[in-house]
């Protein structure tokens, strides 16, 4: 507790020198070293950003020196290279050798992974494979007043309470260090003690300047999660010194009587007056001079010095682990019996929903560590069937369905994987991503850039996307936004078009989260689905067959024809309707070459290039929004790379999607194609 208050002033002191780059501090909060005492140092932990106390309290708990522990520290706030959170990315409290899994700042966003993390080891029990904690471990998540007002926090403690409530096991502690204040907004007093008391968590409470009460009641709470595996919630009140940060006044906002009665309520002074005599004065003074010794030989600490080693843990991209992982399938005889004796390569050519179905069969029956869940995936087989038969061939413990929160979603599955699991989500609809994007944003991809690559979260995010809908649209089933998810970096982002790309394709998203903990987002476009068709009806063109051995590499894009006077690229629903325009300008002798994506993060950029100077024409078709939409970064590639041909583009409306034909109006039509392809080839 020592430590951590006077490294907080050290901290400032570096500040001011230019040295230091992070103040905001755990002072006062120094009592949620009681709730690492009552945990093993195996137990995993996502800490709040003022839990200084509890990782040095882990840290010695773990059996390291004091000067090791104040010197883990000090590296994170010299943003050295050397720092074992975030290899100097970010000042995060993490450790992988200490079982603390590295947090961002975003408010209250570690909440629901604590909930994944939580399930894992009773899931890992019941499946017998194994996961990165002991069977018995306590999950603990710490998190501050002002944080329980976030609709983050309140999803995730409705999903914990809503777990237990099903008798599942979930050994969750949540702590809440309650200082009464987010940053100069005061909390409500009592605000707390009611917000946090949710149907199915056991509630406890404790002054932090109370030490008798807070071991207490930490350990009466660790009881609850470890013992009987149900979640609990400990308040703990705490107060903040030093204000919010070191540029912070915090005597601009808060009145003299209420910074007075904050003083009389130190738990470092509550602790010193417990143990008594003159040892806490003395051992104070000796850990602010091995602070002094050691941020001193810390001087001139290398810092990161280029993008390159910047970027580095972000997408390690092993093209030839993954190719191998890819290869990876039940035996033959575990294969036939979840086919039901009926091997989907032997079934002839099958729509894009069943090349997926039969993928996320081969995956489940390869990878005992995958998952499959989501709303209505399990019982039902998902809205469009892709998961049909699933839960009754795996049993419910491997597909599930969840709580209606695509918040919770991610979260478990953020849990799952960082414990060493293979989660696949499903998130029902595109446009019910947007309330939970920050899920994969700001936890999801940025994982292995904050641990420095010693954290993981390998995951594969199925979306039902897209437009083109018949006779079942309406904005929320036809959503094309998806530049949000272009710009989030480290993000693979698969657009599996035709049905014998599905299962290749969704098979190197598995295998790059297996080798590289890769986040996938697999979007899968609705309205071909069931499709059979290309040109005309009953032509059976948009069928395909299944492969067992294939993969598509990521940034691979696939061409169809080679026509020499026009390339045209395209993805999605714009595959098919390229390839219908295609072949009409075929039949008037004009060499069309149609280039489908694939993959939209990364792009294919070298195909891009290549099959552009095949014709020195292009045309780029967008089914996307015009603002913001995926044919900006295609032209910006071509314009980068300074193409010297002519180019066009063709996009969907800057507009929701509406109901029915007048979602015609606004998305990019078959017409809208040919038009801009005759226009562009007699410029």
């Amino acid at each position: 507790m020592a430590g951590s208050r006077l490294l907080d002033i050290h901290a400032r002191r570096m500040r001011e020198t230019g040295r230091g780059h992070y103040t905001i501090g755990s002072a006062g909060h120094e009592s949620n070293a009681y709730v690492a005492e009552a945990l093993r140092p195996t137990d995993p932990a996502l800490l709040h950003y003022r839990s200084g106390g509890f990782f040095l309290a882990r840290a010695l708990q773990a059996g390291r020196s004091i000067d090791d522990a104040l010197r883990a520290v000090l590296l994170s706030m010299l943003a050295g290279t050397a720092d074992a959170a975030s290899g100097g990315r970010h000042k995060v409290w993490g450790d992988a050798a200490l079982a603390v899994i590295p947090q961002t700042s975003t408010i209250a966003s570690h909440l629901p992974r604590a909930l994944g993390v939580a399930m894992s080891t009773s899931r890992a029990k019941r499946l017998r494979v194994p996961v990165r904690w002991p069977a018995d471990a306590v999950t603990v998540c710490s998190f501050g007043d002002a944080s329980l007002n976030h609709s983050t926090a309140a999803g995730a403690l409705n999903a914990a309470g809503y777990t237990a409530e099903q008798g599942l096991p979930l050994p969750l502690l949540f702590v809440c260090e309650d200082n009464g204040i987010g940053i100069s907004v005061p909390t409500p007093s009592g605000w707390v003690a009611q917000a946090a008391r949710r149907p199915g968590i056991t509630y406890l409470a404790a002054d932090g300047d109370d030490p008798d009460a807070v071991r207490a009641a930490a350990r009466e709470a660790v009881d609850i999660a470890r013992l009987r595996r149900r979640p609990a919630l400990l308040h703990l009140r705490t107060v903040r010194y030093l204000s919010h940060a070191g540029t912070d006044v915090e005597t601009a906002y808060r009145a003299a009587t209420d910074l007075s009665a904050d003083r009389a309520r130190d738990p470092l002074l509550a602790l010193a007056r417990h143990i008594g005599g003159a040892v806490p004065a003395e051992r104070y003074a000796f850990v602010g001079e091995r602070i002094k010794a050691i941020a001193d030989k810390l001087a001139g600490t290398p810092t990161l010095t280029s993008a390159a080693q910047v970027m580095a843990p972000l997408a390690p991209r092993r093209r030839r682990e993954i190719t191998q992982a890819a290869g990876q399938r039940g035996d033959e005889a575990r294969r036939s019996e979840v086919f039901g004796g009926k091997l989907p390569e032997q079934a002839g050519p099958m729509t894009l929903a069943q090349n997926i179905n039969a993928a996320l069969t081969d995956a489940l029956a390869a990878r005992p560590e995958t998952l499959v869940f989501g709303e209505d995936v399990g019982r039902k087989g998902g809205v469009y069937g892709l998961t049909r038969g699933l839960a009754n061939t795996f049993g419910a413990a491997r597909v599930f369905d969840t709580l209606l929160d695509e918040q919770s979603i991610l979260g478990y599955s953020l849990g799952l994987g960082v414990s060493g699991m293979l989660p696949v989500p499903e998130i029902q609809y595109l446009a019910y991503l947007h309330n939970a994007e920050d899920q994969l944003r700001g936890e999801a991809a940025s994982l292995r850039f904050f641990s420095d690559g010693a954290f993981r979260n390998p995951m594969v995010v199925r979306i039902a996307g897209l437009a083109y809908q018949k006779g079942f649209g309406g904005h929320f089933h036809n959503d094309n936004a998806v530049g949000v998810l272009r710009d989030i970096p480290g993000l693979v982002v698969a657009v599996p078009s035709r049905p014998e790309d599905a299962a290749p394709m969704l098979r190197t998203c598995l295998a790059a989260a297996a080798v590289d903990g890769q986040v996938s987002v697999y979007l899968e476009p609705i309205a071909l689905y069931h499709e059979r068709d290309l040109y005309e009806p009953g032509d059976r063109g948009w069928l395909g067959d299944y492969s067992t051995d294939s993969h598509v590499p990521i940034g691979d894009a696939r061409v169809h024809g080679a026509g020499t006077e026009l390339t045209i690229i395209t993805f999605g629903n714009g595959l098919r309707m390229s390839l219908r325009v295609a072949r009409r300008l075929q039949a008037e002798g004009v060499g069309v070459r149609v280039v489908d994506l694939r993959w939209i993060s990364p792009l294919p950029v070298e195909d891009i290039l290549l099959n552009a100077a095949a014709t020195r024409r292009v045309l780029v078709v967008d089914e996307t929004r015009h603002a913001g939409g995926v044919g900006e970064g295609v032209l910006t590639a071509l314009v980068e790379r300074r193409f010297p041909g002519r180019m066009a583009r063709v996009a969907s409306r800057d507009s929701y999607v509406p109901l029915g034909d007048a979602a015609n109006l606004v998305l990019l039509g078959e017409d809208e194609i040919e038009t801009a392809a005759r226009e562009l080839l007699v410029r």
